[in-house]
C-alpha cells in the first residue's frame, strides 16, 4: 500500500503546531511531536530536518493562512475596519498563532522567513502611505506604526487572554470554542471585542480634519 506522504506531513505539522504553541521551540522535542502525531520519529526528520527548521515551517505555514484570510482590499477607513475585524476573527479562531509568535520573539535572533515577511508587511505600509497622501487616512501617524497598532489591536486579545479576562470579566472565547454558544456571555463579549477593535482601528486612522468636523465648533477644545 502506498504511503500517504501528504497526510503524514499534515499530521506532523498539526502535532508540531500544538507542541510548539504549548511549549515553545526549546520546551518540546522531535520525539514528543512524532509521538503526538503517531508517526515514526525518523519520518519527521526526513520530512522537515531539525527542530528549528520544523518550527520555521510551522510558523510560516500559519502566517500564510493568516495572510490568505485577512488580505486587505484597500486602505480606506472601511477597508481598515474590515482588515482589523478579520484579523481579530482569525486570531480568535487560531489562538495558537499568537503563542507561536510570542515564542519566536522570546527566542530572539532572525525571524522565520524574515525577508519575505518584511516584504509582506512593507506592502501594507506602502498602501497606507498612499492613502495618507490621498487624504484618506491620518498622516500625523507614521504609517508603519499605524499598521503595527492596528494588528496589535486585533491580536493582543489572544496574546494576553488573562489580561482581557481581568479587564472585562469574561473569557470572550472564539466562535469555535464550545463555551461560546449563541447567546452566552462569552459570545456577547466576543462580539463586543470585535466591534471595539473595528471602531478603534478606524478612529486611529481617521484624518484629524475629520475628527474636527465630527467634534463640531467648540467641541474639540
Amino acid at each position: 500500500m502506498a504511503w500517504d506522504t501528504e497526510g503524514t506531513r499534515r499530521r506532523l505539522r498539526e502535532a508540531a503546531t500544538v507542541e510548539f504553541a504549548e511549549r515553545g521551540l526549546d520546551g518540546t522535542t522531535m520525539a514528543r511531536i512524532a509521538e503526538r502525531a503517531g508517526i515514526n520519529k525518523e519520518r519527521l526528520y526526513n520530512y522537515f530536518g531539525d527542530k528549528q527548521a520544523l518550527f520555521r515551517a510551522v510558523l510560516c505555514d500559519e502566517l500564510d493562512k493568516l495572510a490568505a484570510a485577512v488580505a486587505a482590499t484597500g486602505a480606506s477607513l472601511e477597508d481598515i475596519g474590515e482588515f482589523a475585524g478579520r484579523t481579530f476573527d482569525y486570531y480568535a479562531a487560531h489562538p495558537e498563532l499568537a503563542r507561536l509568535l510570542q515564542w519566536e520573539g522570546l527566542a530572539g535572533g532572525p525571524a522565520a522567513d524574515e525577508i519575505n515577511r518584511t516584504a509582506h508587511y512593507q506592502r501594507k505600509v506602502q498602501a497606507f502611505v498612499a492613502a495618507q497622501r490621498d487624504g484618506l487616512l491620518d498622516d500625523d501617524l507614521d504609517p508603519a506604526h499605524l499598521v503595527f497598532l492596528i494588528i496589535a489591536l486585533a491580536a493582543w486579545w489572544q496574546a494576553v487572554p488573562q489580561l482581557a479576562r481581568m479587564l472585562t470579566g469574561a473569557d470572550g472565547a472564539g466562535p469555535a470554542d464550545p463555551a461560546n454558544s449563541d447567546g452566552s456571555a462569552n459570545s456577547k463579549e466576543h462580539a463586543r471585542r470585535r466591534a471595539s477593535v473595528v471602531r478603534a482601528a478606524q478612529r486611529l486612522a481617521l484624518p484629524l480634519r475629520s475628527i474636527s468636523q465630527l467634534a463640531g465648533p467648540g467641541r474639540g477644545q
